[in-house]
């Protein structure tokens, strides 16, 4: 005779097999609450950039993200066209006099950096009223340089201005180095008649 036995499955509960229903809902808990505690942070950190952006920027500091975000790329395609006149200026002196001030950037801690250019005749005072010029308007300079040619110079300067008078120092420095652009004219001026004079007349003879 041929016996058959009799095979038999055994289920075990969850208690049993260790893993209970609490401890399912506390992972599922614990889960919910780091996922919660990332989307903060990544909150956080994106408004500590826009608020950094709202300190750079000449806007609202209430301004709403698109706002701001509209001032952003109006100021990254005037900082692209700055970029290129920059690049455009030259660094030996030209026969014709000129200044060019451009604001060009500004620092990590949101001072503002502007590139001037001055281009006249050379004389021995010039330097001195720069610097001048320079320490009146409490800029600091970041680069300088300098070019002569046949008598001309070019003074090229990378200055930082302070970030609650960027605006207004960049139209101060303009209209000073224009005022020490007319001196340099009148001084030149005279320098020719005086030769001119000294040409025609010469000494006089007894």
């Amino acid at each position: 005779m041929q016996s058959f036995s009799n095979s038999s499955t055994t289920y075990f509960p969850l208690e049993m097999s260790g893993v209970t229903t609490e401890t399912t809902q506390d992972r599922a808990l614990a889960a919910l609450k780091n996922h919660k505690e990332a989307e903060k942070r990544r909150r956080e950190r994106i408004n500590s950039h826009l608020n950094r952006l709202r300190s750079l920027l000449p806007c609202n500091s209430k301004a709403d993200k698109a706002s701001l975000l509209a001032t952003v790329v109006q100021r990254l395609r005037e900082l692209k066209q700055q970029a290129v006149e920059i690049t455009e200026l030259e660094t030996l002196p030209s026969e014709t006099d000129e200044i060019r001030v451009l604001s060009c950037d500004y620092s990590s801690d949101g001072t503002s950096i502007f590139k001037a250019s001055l281009c006249c005749e050379d004389r021995s005072d010039l330097l001195p009223e720069l610097i001048q010029i320079l320490n009146s308007l409490h800029l600091k300079t970041l680069r300088a340089e300098m070019a002569t040619l046949g008598g001309r110079i070019r003074n090229v300067l990378v200055v930082a201005a302070d970030k609650d008078h960027g605006i207004e120092s960049l139209h101060l420095l303009q209209s000073a180095l224009k005022s020490l652009l007319e001196r340099s004219d009148a001084s030149d001026r005279s320098k020719r008649k005086r030769a001119y004079d000294h040409q025609n007349n010469g000494p006089l003879m007894s």
